[in-house]
């Protein structure tokens, strides 16, 4: 359950964020300039929100299918992709500013790399219910 709503929160803000709120704020007639500078801030505390939470699911994947499943599972390989693709913008955020296009790409993977995280099996769960034993 830990492992959903992690999930549901980084994957569903960071989506959210884009596809939500920024058009709306572009909608209700703020300044362009004042909703990149939102955007702009926003951005960078989902980014750190969804490594904290990225590096929570990993745990929650070690502890249920073992610390090789960082790399051979597709989840592990998932959540190592989204965690270099917040270290990603974070260095490109502070190394080199002016380069937005590299900011959004890393964004993006970081996006993509959530829903496609959606769509696998969480940790630990078959599917299946579990029958009692008498």
């Amino acid at each position: 359950m830990l492992w959903q709503l992690t999930q549901m929160l980084w994957v569903g803000g960071l989506w959210l964020l884009h596809i939500g709120l920024l058009p709306v704020l572009g909608k209700i007639g703020l300044a362009p300039l004042l909703i990149d500078e939102i955007a702009s801030m926003l951005d960078a505390l989902m980014v750190g929100f969804a490594a904290a939470c990225v590096i929570f699911q990993a745990l929650v994947l070690v502890q249920a299918e073992g610390l090789a499943s960082l790399w051979r599972d597709t989840r592990g390989q998932l959540l190592m992709m989204a965690l270099f693709a917040c270290a990603m913008y974070v260095a490109v955020r502070i190394g080199w500013p002016d380069a937005v296009r590299w900011q959004v790409f890393s964004y993006l993977v970081l996006g993509f790399c959530g829903l496609v995280l959606v769509l696998q099996p969480v940790p630990g769960w078959s599917g299946r219910v579990r029958e009692a034993h008498p």
